[in-house]
């Protein structure tokens, strides 16, 4: 298993040492200790999540605020998506940019989307089976966004907006800066541990 901090270090590209057969084929999916060791501190998944969307469903940008911030290891069963992670962290020299993953069936990468970053996926294939544990329930309370298509993250999505299909809730969600202009206590803290 190849763990590998990406351009935003926080976040974490997951690449699984697959081994396959005329039978098929096998991999560790998790392997806590040395996604552990990679971040430097524990993480406690307490709940798998799974989903499935057509071409063009796009869901996010969601994250959820302190004290039921959420960790999230993602990944794809089948089809494929492009995944994104933004940091949303005030005073981070990366507030406001991305990651951006090709995850499918057929890679089996995995990415790691810390506390203090909003996530999102768009399905490229004409389904996808997309799979993620989290380290906190869901908290409707607590539940936030960012606008999916705020011109000032710089996201391309890979599909034309025309083809996108968003939940209701999902496009009428306010920018980043709209957020942090008006509503700063629903951003994260550069610096803050937020796994203490």
């Amino acid at each position: 298993m190849k763990l590998t901090r990406q351009a935003i270090a926080d976040v974490i590209l997951i690449e699984p040492a697959v081994h396959g057969d005329e039978r098929g084929y096998f991999f560790e999916s998790f392997r806590k200790d040395q996604l552990e060791q990679t971040l430097g501190h524990s993480v406690n998944f307490n709940q798998d999540n799974e989903s499935l969307s057509s071409r063009g469903v796009l869901r996010g940008l969601h994250y959820q605020l302190p004290p039921h911030a959420q960790s999230k290891l993602v990944r794809v069963i089948s089809g494929e998506v492009i995944d994104i992670a933004v940091d949303i962290r005030v005073g981070s020299p990366t507030f406001g940019q991305h990651v951006k993953a090709h995850l499918s069936g057929s890679n089996k990468h995995q990415l790691f989307v810390p506390r203090g970053f909003a996530h999102g996926f768009v399905v490229l294939s004409e389904q996808a089976i997309f799979a993620y544990k989290v380290d906190n329930h869901y908290a409707p309370e607590h539940d936030c966004g960012i606008h999916y298509n705020d011109a000032a993250l710089g996201i391309n999505w890979q599909l034309n907006t025309s083809q996108l299909v968003t939940s209701a809730k999902d496009a009428q969600q306010p920018t980043l800066l709209t957020r942090q202009q008006t509503a700063p206590d629903t951003l994260f803290e550069y610096g803050k541990n937020y796994y203490a």
